[in-house]
């Protein structure tokens, strides 16, 4: 500070403005020394004149002194804050990159020691540098989605402007949207690529502390969208093609830009895009984070550096509100799908740009050739298209994003990874359900064919609703007794010995006992028992139903298939001659019934019928059927049939009767008593019983069979047994053959015999 002090000097007949006319030459011209002896009027004073002078820094102006016109970019670029840094960056190494360092120090080590002494260490670097490119390799290769998000936010990472001016030959940055200041987080400016004229616009972050806080670490305020609004305008009027850079966390989400309208400019961005009649390329250079990079992305072509990502929230904002910590943000990058190939796959992104391995330590001009190449290309392709092509084709592009089709079948591939579907636990009343039992019942009764495919009418789809059903009813009523933590506790003690294919241990197999008798103790008392029941009953009734009609069915379809094989049989030539020729024989002997016959016509007959069941035989054997052969006389007349029937009803009532003399017998005290009393013998002698225990139990049984049988001798069952057995022998004897000589044996013609054969198929089913 310096001060100025001037002793006083009259002034007569000078006026104010005579005093303030120049402060440099003085008043009038009087110098200033003289001044301060100036009066006015009859009053004499003294006055001090005090000056400050502040040290102010200078201005910085990008426009050097001597601006070399040659520069690239031309003369203009001088215009740029954008200058090489003084500094070179510091080394940032990843987590996972620290194998690599490991490497890199050896091969500096031997390199230094060579030099030290002189001696030859080339076989050692050059192996250590084929290790160091090999591990390059194989890890840029495999990287984890977090991993490429932790690359695509290295501070090392090559910026827009970077890029930009790597690959234009001439740029000029513009500023401000008019209508507040300019927002240094979204540069944009005109620059010429291969001659042609682009209008650039993206996201800048800062190379280090001091630039990133200039830029607002790339997250742009309403007034950087409005700027960048400004010159897509301004490009659409000139007809300038735009190219935009994705490289941002997102949105500047303050208060102040809050108030200034962040959602409005972001909103105004997406829909004045679509409407642009120039072709937009994007590309994420970085991080494309939620709408603050939407806002810019509405492109026609949404390309991707290998490394960068794309996300509507970033992995840790996902993992807390999922995962409740941001340490799952491994799991959550991995399960939004944020990288380039997989947003290709999703059809979000529509290129990939390749980087060089090495990440941010790589030379960043390799990635700006990919770059400039990739925009010429895609401009060619969108430079060919009209206007209204052009915007059919913008609008498609975000049209069929998250598009699917129902019904279409799941790759393998991506079933693998697919998480399975939790089904909602749905209560349905027992009146609804039994309605549904009711009706699909009344429909398969209405059905006039059943299906040969079970299950019919939906049958295994009420099934399962009902397990469901029952599998909701037993875990209420685990849960009202109190049992819900120990049956997940023995669950998962029985699965880990499952899984390990071990014998369930004997403490093990009681604790499940106990708990089973415990849950059917309380089952009766729980609340929802008789619905429980109820369900179960109508469970039970539909597997009965399912089960008779898959045998039904089953049937059907057999019978269908022999009919078929057995008029192939009957159809064959050779078959057809036998009859034909058989027939005119019996009607050259005038016969009228088979007792008209005469032998000789009798036996070719029967020959013939040998014949025909044996071609059957081994067509149903061909089916994979089980032919069984009952030996049996030739049963030709119905009345012999109807006898053996009649027999056959007789010994089933007299086995009857026999069974109920026994139980009678043996529900007598003294009889009871003897087979209690061999019960025991058994037991006590155990597998291998002595002598005594052998006489023992031989003199109880010798014992039980005198009482069964005198008990059996007492009553008229020995009678009726007598004259059953008269019968079915005179049944036998009226049922021999037609002459007696047949003996129910039929020869082949290699002269060995074999009984009349008969397909049996389940229960009822005979095809004979």
């Amino acid at each position: 500070m310096a001060s100025i002090t001037h002793s006083p000097a009259a002034f007569f007949g000078a006026s104010a403005s005579d005093l303030l006319r120049s402060s440099s030459n003085g008043v009038s011209g009087v110098p200033l020394r003289t001044l301060g002896r100036g009066q006015f009027g009859t009053r004499r004073r003294d006055f001090a004149v005090v000056a400050k002078i502040r040290k102010v820094k200078k201005h910085e102006h990008p426009w050097p002194d001597n601006a070399d016109p040659n520069v690239k970019g031309g003369v203009l670029s001088h215009l740029s804050h954008f200058k090489p840094l003084k500094e070179k960056p510091k080394p940032v190494t990843l987590e996972f990159e620290r194998p690599l360092l490991d490497l890199e120090k050896k091969i500096i080590d031997v390199r230094k020691m060579a030099n030290e002494t002189g001696l030859d260490f080339s076989d050692q670097i050059i192996s250590l540098e084929n290790k160091y490119q090999q591990a390059l390799k194989d890890l840029y290769t495999h990287l984890t989605p977090i991993q490429r998000v932790n690359i695509a936010r290295h501070p090392n990472r090559p910026t827009f402007l970077d890029h930009v001016f790597s690959i234009t030959e001439k740029f000029v940055e513009l500023h401000g949207d008019r209508a507040g200041y300019d927002d240094p987080a979204v540069v944009t400016g005109i620059g010429t690529v291969d001659g042609r004229r682009y209008m650039f616009m993206g996201h800048q972050k800062g190379r280090n502390t001091k630039e990133n806080i200039q830029r607002n670490f790339g997250m742009p305020t309403p007034h950087g969208y409005r700027k960048a609004l400004r010159m897509m305008y301004y490009a659409d009027h000139h007809g300038f093609p735009i190219v935009t850079f994705i490289d941002t966390p997102g949105a500047y989400a303050d208060l102040k830009s809050e108030e200034l309208g962040q959602g409005e400019a972001i909103a105004h961005n997406l829909r004045t895009m679509f409407g642009l009649k120039v072709p937009i390329v994007s590309i994420v250079i970085g991080e494309g984070g939620s709408g603050g990079a939407l806002a810019i992305g509405c492109a026609n072509k949404l390309l991707m550096l290998e490394n960068a990502v794309f996300y509507v929230a970033s992995p840790e904002a996902c993992a807390a509100i999922l995962w409740k910590s941001a340490k799952a943000a491994p799991k959550a990058a991995e399960r939004l799908k944020i990288t380039a190939t997989e947003l290709c796959r999703l059809q979000i992104a529509d290129g990939i740009i390749p980087e060089p391995l090495g990440g941010a330590h790589a030379d960043p001009s390799w990635s700006s050739k990919q770059i400039k190449k990739a925009i010429n290309e895609s401009m060619d392709e969108l430079m060919k298209m009209d206007t209204q092509d052009l915007l059919k084709h913008r609008m498609l592009k975000f049209r069929k994003i998250g598009g699917f089709q129902e019904g279409l079948p799941v790759d393998p591939k991506k079933k693998v990874n697919m998480k399975k579907k939790d089904e909602p636990i749905r209560k349905t009343s027992n009146q609804n359900i039994e309605d549904e039992v009711k009706k699909l019942m009344q429909r398969r009764l209405d059905a006039k064919e059943p299906s040969v495919t079970p299950p019919q009418l939906g049958l295994t789809e009420m099934m399962e609703k009902l397990r469901r059903e029952v599998d909701r009813e037993f875990s209420e009523v685990v849960k009202t007794i109190g049992l819900k933590d120990r049956l997940a506790m023995l669950r998962e003690e029985f699965s880990k010995v499952n899984s390990q294919d071990q014998l369930v241990h004997p403490a093990l197999k009681e604790k499940i006992e106990k708990l089973r008798d415990e849950l059917n103790q309380g089952l009766s008392v729980a609340p929802n028992y008789e619905r429980l029941k109820h369900k179960l009953d109508m469970l039970k009734e539909l597997s009965k139903t399912k089960s008779l009609a898959e045998k039904n069915n089953k049937a059907a379809a057999l019978k269908q298939e022999i009919n078929r094989k057995f008029t192939e049989v009957t159809n064959r030539s050779d078959i057809k001659e036998k009859f034909r020729a058989l027939k005119a024989e019996i009607e050259r002997s005038g016969a009228s019934t088979v007792m008209d016959l005469d032998y000789g016509l009798r036996e070719k007959v029967m020959k013939v019928k040998r014949d025909i069941e044996l071609e059957l035989v081994d067509a149903f054997k061909a089916l994979d059927l089980d032919v069984e052969v009952v030996k049996s006389k030739a049963k030709e007349l119905s009345e012999q049939e109807t006898s053996f029937s009649d027999v056959k009803v007789k010994i089933e009532e007299l086995n009857e009767e026999i069974k109920e003399g026994i139980e009678n017998v043996i529900k007598s005290s003294d009889l009871k008593d003897k087979i209690e009393l061999l019960k025991l013998e058994v037991a006590k002698a155990g597998k291998t019983p002595g002598p005594a225990s052998k006489n023992r139990i031989a003199a109880l049984e010798q014992q039980i069979k005198q009482s069964l049988a005198g008990a059996l001798d007492s009553s008229n069952l020995k009678e009726k047994h007598e004259k059953l057995k008269a019968e079915i022998s005179k049944t036998i004897e009226s049922s021999g053959g037609l002459d007696g000589s047949l003996n129910g044996q039929y020869l082949r013609e290699d002269g060995s015999t074999y009984a009349e054969p008969r397909v049996e198929i389940g229960a009822n089913s005979t095809f004979a």
